[in-house]
Formats: structure tokens, sequence, C-alpha cells
């Protein structure tokens, strides 16, 4: 048991990283918009490949940040009665959901996006944009990134429920226990 919680602390402590780093995008989104807008107007000018740039910079920051939303439980949720059950409840729950919808929903993501990624990779895809951004197929790989981070955060929720089922929640990271530890 201790094995899966090392594994657990792995993917929950990678996603952690990824997502506070892709976050930060988020106030670079932001200025460059707003640059992208005082040309514009300002200056009457403007650089297409600045404003391809910050809707990549938004593509890859919310397909990057995805899992850390997961292990943050900051994604939308209908818990009318999750909210209020019992540890094992939620643990039962959360692998149910896991196993019949979350695993499989993003394997069909990556199967379905791998040759869309592949295909970009190989012609060396650039911006539709005369004069857009080169590199879309840096952008279009987020989507794989995205499977691949959210898979894992998946399996870290099924690790979470084993571990909860098994009767070892101490086992459990605190900051990511069903009943939180202050």
């Amino acid at each position: 048991m201790t094995f899966l919680a090392r594994i657990l602390q792995a993917i929950n402590g990678l996603n952690r990283v990824v997502g506070l780093v892709f976050s930060w995008l988020s106030l670079g989104i932001v200025v460059l918009c707003f640059w992208v807008v005082v040309e514009r107007y300002l200056f009457s000018t403007t650089r297409l490949w600045m404003q391809d740039l910050y809707v990549w910079m938004n593509g890859a920051m919310f397909t990057a940040v995805a899992a850390f939303a997961l292990l943050r439980e900051n994604h939308v949720r209908v818990d009318i009665f999750y909210r209020g059950a019992r540890d094992r409840t939620k643990a039962i729950a959360d692998l149910a959901g896991v196993v019949f919808f979350l695993l499989p929903f993003v394997t069909v993501v990556f199967i379905y996006a791998l040759p869309f990624v592949q295909r970009s990779w190989r012609f060396m895809e650039g911006s539709a944009n005369v004069g857009g951004m080169p590199g879309l197929y840096v952008l279009k790989s987020f989507v794989l990134i995205f499977a691949v981070l959210v898979g894992l955060q998946a399996l870290a929720m099924l690790i979470r429920s084993v571990l909860v089922l098994a009767d070892h929640p101490d086992l459990v990271p605190p900051d990511y226990r069903y009943s939180k530890v202050e």
C-alpha cells in the first residue's frame, strides 16, 4: 500500500508543478492581449502573430491545468449527495466515476487526437492566418498532454479510493484526503 501512496504523491506532485507553472500563462495572456489592443487603437497597427499567440497561450494553459483543477477539486461537480457523504461513499463514487467515465474519456481523447497531432507535426503546421504564428503543431500537442495529465490524475483518484476502501486513509496525503486534515 505504501507503494501506491508514493505513486499517488508523485502524480499529485507532477500535476501541482505543471498547474502552478502553466497558471502563470494567464498573466502573460492578459498583458499580451492588452498590448494587442493598445497597438491596434493607439498606433493603428497590429501583428497577427501576437493575436495568435495569446489565443494559443490560452489553449495551452487550459489544457495543461485541467489535471491541476481535478487535483484541487476545482472542477464542476453536482454534489447534492457527495458533499455530505462519508469518505467511503465518496471513494466508491470516485472509483466508479473514474473507471466508467474519466479513464474511458481520456483514452478516447488520446486515441483520436494522436493521428491529428502526428499529422500536424509531419507538416510542421503553422497558423492558417497569413503572418500568423509558426508551430501550431506544438499547441496541438497539448491535447495529448491534457489526456496524459488528466489520465494520471484519474489514476491518483483511483489510488486514493482504493486506499480509503482498504482502510488506509492515513496513506493519502493530508491535502488530498476526502476529510481535510487541519
